[in-house]
């Protein structure tokens, strides 16, 4: 198979300015108007794997927020103080190595001195780069459904925590198969911190419901050797069973390969994956994935006037044969999210005020209304779909509302009780009893 990244791996570096402020450069033409007439310009960065085995899902999310960009960029730009800025992108390749997130980083902030970052996949990665913002005091937007368990001042989270994913695929798997194949679930995932904590966190939702984890392997990223775990699965389960898959990345395609050759078959093996959506599908094939479950916050198949335009808008971007999926949704939002939020600050240099007004702010998103939080996590709509023979998921479960973002675990014993509230002064906002 052949990465969307060797398509699409294309550097832009563009030199920066001594200091945050002097992005703001101003433009050869003047005026405030639509569509290329600025007054100025702003600097962001995106960061994503466009190469390396996370780049079958990051290319995507370069994509469309750059497509975000250029829709805003259309309208007249980002307006601050009463003028119009052009958003410009410099964007760079985390090449699915956490040490090269933190370093390229650095180097949008120093060197490059955007006014914000949009960035990453995994957990791995997130955790790299966070210190780096913590200690420049800068920002970074993270896209991407995770484990929970964190709540920095200096990120903001617009994928899913595990109360809006997680937790209400695991009740509905045992509300649809529990009746037949019992309380019991077996756990597959990549070895590293978002499988690894999201499973510590189903296996304590798992006890809470009077269930048991029955398995529980994990494979490297990238790694293709999976006969082993299927080897266990079919010893566990000789009858059929649950199967809830954290894998991430190309390690998904030969899971499901040889799951279709071993015989484990979704009718008798209910698979709930969490990090497989429309462009993973694409990519590994749907015959391969029919039947399957996957739990989200938006999929291309719903049914609405605002998600219809944003597939058919990339799609007229990219070409018709391209999807769109929750993280190219999340990616998109959290453009929008940043220059509404800085609309309102007034400002791009004062992150700080940006931040403060970060919260609050909502955006009218293709999966519906979203908002973001004190947390600095936004609400989001919970859908969970079977993946049909067109590569598209038919949604059996939809909340219809958004649902408000608890980082803090609340089956885990160590921050049951906990909350964060980024409004609040004082020195543990970040994580507090309630």
């Amino acid at each position: 198979m052949k990465p969307l990244a060797q398509h699409f791996s294309t550097r832009r570096w563009i030199s920066g300015g001594s200091a945050l402020s002097l992005t703001l450069t101003l433009a050869a033409c003047g005026g405030g108007g639509g569509g290329g007439n600025f007054d100025g310009e702003v600097k962001v960065g995106i960061l994503h794997s466009l190469s390396g085995t996370m780049a079958i899902s990051e290319t995507t999310l370069k994509e469309v927020e750059e497509m975000a960009i250029k829709e805003i960029n259309d309208a007249g730009g980002v307006k601050v103080g009463g003028k119009s800025y052009k958003i410009t992108a410099i964007s760079e390749d985390g090449a699915s190595d956490w040490p090269t997130f933190a370093e390229k980083a650095q180097k949008l902030i120093d060197a490059d001195k955007v006014a914000v970052v949009f960035g990453g996949w995994t957990s791995a990665s997130r955790k790299a780069m966070l210190p780096v913002f913590e200690a420049k005091n800068h920002i970074l937007f993270y896209p991407i459904q995770y484990e929970g368990q964190e709540c920095s001042r200096n990120i903001f989270y617009t994928g899913a925590v595990p109360n809006q994913q997680a937790e209400p695929a695991v009740d509905w798997l045992l509300k649809e198969f529990g009746p037949k194949f019992g309380k019991k679930v077996y756990l597959v995932g990549s070895d590293y911190v978002y499988p690894r904590t999201a499973n510590t966190i189903i296996k304590e939702q798992m006890k809470a419901r009077g269930g048991e984890t029955v398995g529980e392997d994990y494979i490297p990223l990238g790694n293709t050797e999976v006969a082993p775990i299927i080897a266990k699965i079919k010893k566990v389960y000789p009858d059929g069973g649950i199967i809830i898959n954290t894998l991430n990345g190309d390690s998904n395609v030969a899971l499901f390969k040889q799951f279709k050759a071993a015989g484990i078959d979704p009718k008798k093996y209910p698979i709930m994956s969490f990090s497989i959506a429309e462009e993973e599908i694409r990519q590994i094939g749907p015959e391969y994935t029919n039947g399957t479950y996957a739990a989200w916050n938006f999929f291309m198949s719903l049914d609405t006037p605002a998600s219809k335009k944003f597939t058919a808008d990339f799609q007229a971007m990219y070409g018709k044969d391209r999807v769109t999926g929750d993280p190219a949704e999340s990616a998109y939002n959290m453009v929008y999210l940043w220059k509404n939020a800085v609309e309102k600050a007034g400002t791009f240099e004062d992150l700080d005020k940006v931040r403060k007004n970060m919260i609050g702010i909502s955006f009218a998103a293709p999966q519906g209304e979203i908002k973001m939080f004190p947390n600095h996590h936004t609400s989001e709509r919970v859908l969970i779909g079977e993946a049909e023979p067109t590569g598209q998921f038919k949604i059996l479960y939809d909340s219809k509302t958004a649902v408000p973002p608890i980082p803090w675990n609340q089956f885990v014993p160590e921050t049951k009780g906990y909350t964060c509230d980024w409004t609040l002064d004082r020195p543990d906002a970040g994580k507090f009893r309630m």
